[in-house]
C-alpha cells in the first residue's frame, strides 16, 4: 500500500520526505510527480513503506501537521483508476469535432 501526502511545498525533494517518513520505519520509495508541461512539483507525492504499521503510524502522525509552512494532508493512497476507459472514449469524441471543424482552430487562433 501507499501513501498519499498532498499540500506539499513545491520546494521538496524526496530526500526532505524520505527523512521524514523514516522517523516511523523504513521507506521503500517517494514518488513526487511533475507537471508534464513546466517540469515544476505538482504539489503531492506518494511514499511507500515497509510495513502497514509504520505507514499507519505515519499517517497518524503527520496527517494535519505542519511541514514547510504547509499543513500536511497524509493518508492511504487510493488505487490508481484505469484512464483508458474515460480518457479514451473523451479522445475520441473530442477526435470527431477536430475532424469537423479542425480549419477553423487554425485561422482563429488568437481566441485560445
Amino acid at each position: 500500500m501507499s501513501i498519499y501526502v498532498g499540500n506539499l511545498s513545491y520546494d521538496v525533494t524526496s530526500e526532505d520526505l524520505t527523512a521524514v517518513f523514516a522517523e516511523y520505519g523504513s521507506v521503500k520509495r517517494v514518488q513526487l510527480p511533475t507537471d508534464r508541461e513546466t517540469g515544476r512539483m505538482r504539489g503531492f507525492g506518494f511514499v511507500e513503506m515497509a510495513a502497514d504499521a509504520e505507514e499507519t503510524a505515519a499517517i497518524e502522525a503527520l496527517d494535519g501537521a505542519e511541514w514547510m509552512g504547509r499543513d500536511l494532508k497524509v493518508n492511504k493512497a487510493k488505487p490508481r483508476e484505469d484512464r483508458s476507459g474515460g480518457g479514451g472514449s473523451f479522445g475520441g469524441g473530442g477526435g470527431g469535432g477536430r475532424r469537423g471543424g479542425g480549419d477553423s482552430f487554425s485561422r482563429g487562433g488568437g481566441g485560445y
